[in-house]
């Protein structure tokens, strides 16, 4: 909690000089200009500005570049001047720990000026300490591409999506969300290769997935050495790489009230059901079939060098983890271990026999000014720049012949290498307003999901189809919160302690689990679901 309380206490000293240097100014400035699409490097066009861009950092393994300088930042760079005046820096920001990076970035003062988070909660934090630009007068004007190429918010029937984080109050705007393309999420992976050897099935029920894992630990199929042999694997943020697992033990007759009351900073320990789910990945981790390392990884790097090495049966990650070309982590399996076979599984089975599983909302990380920005009018131009399809589309697929191939008429993205590797797929951390591959045209998108990846367009699609198969996202609520702000990073800290601690316990496992929760409630979760409950409007 103290570290928290310096973040916040550095916030609101830093955000009491960028108010006075930057709003009332920069907001004047930027509602002088009546089109997102206009600027050139001409003496017509706006004067030269400059301004710093957060990157994520995903490190260099798989041989991923310098994000903040490769082929694609000196495209992005080159294009922007030319077409906007605008000089464009890269900030690189830890994807692993980017709310504490963030946190430090704005309390020091010197945050980049376009911002990125998947953390709504942070957000709400920085709007309720005065420290983001509000965006909302500058949405039919500066950002008119933006707004229409985000379109209508199918959950939110009536409203644009561009304003799906509007405060309904003031009808400030303090942060945007990215559109997700699809919605796939997660997907269990199995050593299919294992299973034949075993002369077993791909799992299809919650008890034959795990007798799988206990027989690839009591006969270790792979040849790797009984005491090597991992038959599940997962990082320290045991609520993404166990997700799948997870949902399957929620109620399925819980109604989306309590589901969204019961949510705190994207954590589900107080939805009914969930401490079934964690229970199941004690007794796991008991039985021998968890990596006895977990808690130690704090990303994907140690995890997924033991699965490309060949020793792991079985990961739950993002629906295309294995097939990504930035992460190769079937390439490398497959060249470390001829004949290696990694599979999706649709395997977890929910109390009414359904393979319950979740799905993303349309929305996707959200990108914000802050207020100490000095040129807010020139972050505006550059994250409506992105939105046009000349932009993204080539920052997607990149130049043909390197980055992609066309087959059918659509790009087959292809591992490129060098400085043209994309770090992200698709690289969607330069293209912050989208998530997943664009075309401009929905049958060309369809078509395209399959060929986004260098594997046979079949193997995508089975994949993408197991991810959605019963898949759904969670409900979306039209309000603005704040009490999870302040307490997000303590809340996220202690709940990788209720997992570690939870599941490695050898015994007392209820005692645990309950000293967790109370610690956790009276941390500022309580506040959180009293919040959410008092606000929920229908």
């Amino acid at each position: 909690m103290k570290k928290r309380n310096v973040y916040s206490l550095g916030l609101v000293g830093l955000l009491g000089l960028s108010l006075i240097a930057c709003s009332p100014k920069s907001s004047s400035s930027a509602g002088t200009s009546t089109s997102g699409s206009t600027g050139s490097s001409s003496g017509t066009g706006p004067k030269r500005a400059s301004i710093t861009v957060e990157i994520f950092d995903r490190g260099t393994d798989g041989g991923k570049s310098d994000p903040t300088n490769n082929e694609w930042t000196k495209w992005i760079k080159e294009k922007v001047l030319k077409d906007e005046n605008i000089d464009v820096t890269f900030i690189r920001v830890p994807r692993a720990d980017e709310i504490a990076a963030l946190n430090n970035l704005m309390a020091a003062g010197n945050p980049p000026d376009v911002c990125l988070t998947y953390s709504g909660e942070l957000i709400g934090n920085y709007r309720d300490l005065g420290g983001l630009f509000d965006m909302a007068p500058h949405v039919d004007t500066l950002l008119a591409d933006l707004k229409k190429f985000l379109g209508p918010d199918q959950a939110l029937p009536g409203r644009d999506f561009i304003r799906r984080n509007e405060d309904l109050q003031t009808g400030k705007l303090f942060s945007i969300s990215a559109r997700r393309m699809n919605t796939a999420m997660r997907n269990i992976f199995i050593r299919k290769d294992w299973l034949d050897k075993l002369g077993l099935p791909l799992p299809k029920t919650t008890e034959e997935f795990y007798n799988a894992l206990a027989a690839f630990r009591d006969q270790d199929p792979g040849g790797v050495g009984k005491n090597n042999v991992i038959p599940f694997s997962m990082t320290s943020d045991v609520r993404w790489p166990a997700g799948n697992i997870l949902d399957a033990f929620i109620d399925p007759a819980l109604t989306p009230k309590e589901r969204w009351i019961n949510t705190v900073v994207d954590r589900n320990f107080l939805i009914p059901g969930y401490k079934e789910g964690v229970r199941f990945l004690n007794k796991m981790y008991n039985d021998g079939l968890i990596d006895r390392n977990f808690p130690l990884y704090k990303a994907d790097d140690d995890m997924m060098n033991l699965v490309k090495s060949g020793f792991i049966g079985a990961i739950c990650h993002n629906w295309d983890q294995i097939y990504r070309t930035d992460l190769a982590i079937l390439t490398d399996l497959q060249k470390n271990v001829p004949g290696a076979e990694l599979v999706p599984v649709d395997a977890m089975t929910s109390s009414d026999g359904i393979t319950h599983k979740s799905a993303y909302d349309a929305a996707g990380i959200n990108f914000f000014i802050p207020a100490s920005c000095k040129n807010p009018e020139a972050a505006l131009r550059y994250i409506n720049w992105l939105a046009r399809f000349e932009n993204y589309n080539f920052l997607q697929i990149g130049p043909e012949g390197v980055a992609h191939d066309v087959v059918d008429g659509v790009p087959k993205i292809k591992a490129a290498s060098g400085l043209w590797i994309q770090n992200s797929a698709q690289n969607l951390d330069y293209t912050f307003h989208i998530n997943g591959l664009d075309l401009g045209n929905p049958e060309l998108n369809a078509r395209a999901l399959a060929n986004a990846y260098p594997w046979p367009s079949e193997v995508i699609a089975n994949a993408y189809k197991i991810s959605t198969t019963n898949a759904a996202p969670g409900p979306v609520v039209p309000v603005t919160l704040s009490a999870a702000g302040p307490v997000t990073q303590v809340l996220t800290d202690k709940g990788s302690s209720i997992f570690s601690t939870c599941i490695t316990a050898a015994a007392d496992f209820d005692r645990i689990w309950d000293a967790g929760i109370a610690d956790w409630l009276a941390s500022g979760a309580q506040s959180v679901i009293d919040e959410r409950r008092a606000k929920y409007p229908w």
